[in-house]
């Protein structure tokens, strides 16, 4: 049994090995990280195919949620038949910017396998049978979600900062499951899932034979047109309206949601702003949690976040609270807003944050997979793994100060948008 303490010693630096790049016969490039002990790999397929390039609501996350429901080859059994035997799963994954399909799977069941990837991602089916269960399904989770007033507050909070013409504010309606037909996810697959809309990442025990059963399963699949919607319109209107209020009868709690837009990862003062928010709202330490949940007793759990898009970003702070505090603890927030803005932060404070942002950060790269999470969202911004290292240093060397410029520029209780859906 120990008796004593081991030495915390601070995190000096991390090196990353940046993936080996490769292209397949057809142009897709490939970034490879190899590592790990296990016989294991993830595959992740890249198309920038989200809900912004969209011709109307919901074909985007349609198209993407039901590739496994049958293929040019293969039915919506045999797909999950021979997923299931072979240990093996497939997520599908539909975001703003892009889409996303991963297999996770031993290494010597991918020769069975990425057939079966290869085919649905690039030729799906889209079978009328599947596609209205699909559809009912997918209206009664929207119907059960709309009773809750943080679904609520969350669809409307996009639709108040960018605006309802802008891709990242649209919102859709109980009315556009009918007017969604699959010929529309056809269409709009054919256009943005091909190899030249397409980036893979391999990560795992990877060897020179998966590379070459990549290229034979993938290296093959027709370029097709490159259509990137370049005529998107992500301008945003002013909001005169900023405080905003959201009457749900029989609420038993309201939600709050306040933020405003800012920028993404790429701009200089983002890396910053991060710790800033950490701060403020970003783990279960923050001063947000401290108050409203510690003291006040207002909610189970409040924070705050930075969303970082390809066009823009924003910030934001959510939670719900009782009915009859709802008003108490948006007060509440907008004074720990203004105390960012005139009161440094102590050095004790930030050294506690410093020390939780490094540990979490390290946490987040253990092992292949979390690598290549951490991998793919810098890609997609042209980065590589020197925005982390850069960010280590961003942790480590900012002054009270900085946060303070920070806060007194991006958070100022004027410059947020506020949002109450309940009582």
């Amino acid at each position: 049994m120990r008796k004593i303490q081991p030495e915390i010693s601070p995190i000096e630096k991390i090196k990353f090995n940046e993936p080996n790049k490769f292209f397949l016969n057809n142009g897709i490039p490939v970034f490879s990280i190899n590592s790990g002990s296990q016989d294991v790999v993830k595959i992740d397929l890249l198309f920038e195919a989200g809900s912004v390039r969209q011709p109307k609501p919901l074909v985007a996350s349609s198209a993407n949620m039901m590739l496994k429901e049958g293929s040019s080859k293969y039915s919506s059994s045999q797909i999950a038949e021979l997923l299931d035997y072979h240990g093996a799963f497939i997520e599908t994954i539909n975001q703003k910017d892009q889409s996303i399909v991963s297999l996770y799977s031993l290494n010597k069941h991918l020769e069975k396998l990425l057939p079966v990837l290869a085919d649905i991602s690039f030729t799906p089916s889209y079978p009328e049978k599947e596609f209205d269960v699909f559809i009912q399904k997918q209206r009664q989770e929207y119907l059960v979600n709309i009773e809750k007033v943080k679904y609520l507050a969350m669809q409307k909070f996009n639709q108040l900062i960018f605006g309802q013409n802008n891709p990242y504010g649209r919102r859709f309606e109980l009315s556009d499951f009918d007017e969604l037909k699959s010929n529309d996810l056809s269409n709009f697959h054919k256009r943005f899932y091909n190899a030249a809309n397409c980036k893979l990442i391999i990560s795992g025990k990877v060897n020179d034979e998966i590379f070459g059963l990549l290229n034979f399963n993938f290296g093959n699949i027709k370029a097709g047109p490159v259509h990137k919607n370049t005529n998107l319109n992500f301008e945003v209107p002013e909001n005169e309206d900023r405080k905003n209020f959201i009457f749900k009868e029989n609420a038993m709690q309201s939600a709050i949601r306040m933020g405003k837009i800012l920028f993404n990862k790429t701009h200089p003062d983002f890396m910053g702003l991060t710790v800033l928010n950490t701060v403020f709202g970003g783990y279960f330490g923050s001063r947000l949690m401290m108050n409203i949940r510690e003291d006040k007793g207002f909610t189970y759990g409040i924070g705050s976040g930075l969303v970082s898009l390809h066009n823009s970003g924003f910030f934001f702070i959510t939670s719900e609270v009782g009915a009859d505090v709802s008003k108490d603890a948006i007060n509440e927030i907008y004074k720990e807003l203004r105390k960012l803005t005139e009161e440094k932060i102590p050095e004790d404070e930030l050294n506690l944050v410093r020390n939780y942002m490094l540990g979490s950060f390290m946490r987040s790269i253990d092992g292949p997979f979390a690598l290549a999470e951490k991998y793919k969202s810098v890609l997609e911004y042209n980065l590589d793994f020197d925005y982390y290292l850069k960010f280590i240093e961003t942790i480590k060397n900012i002054t009270s100060n900085d946060l303070l410029n920070l806060a007194q520029k991006y958070f100022t209780e004027d410059s947020m948008i506020e949002l109450l859906v309940g009582k």
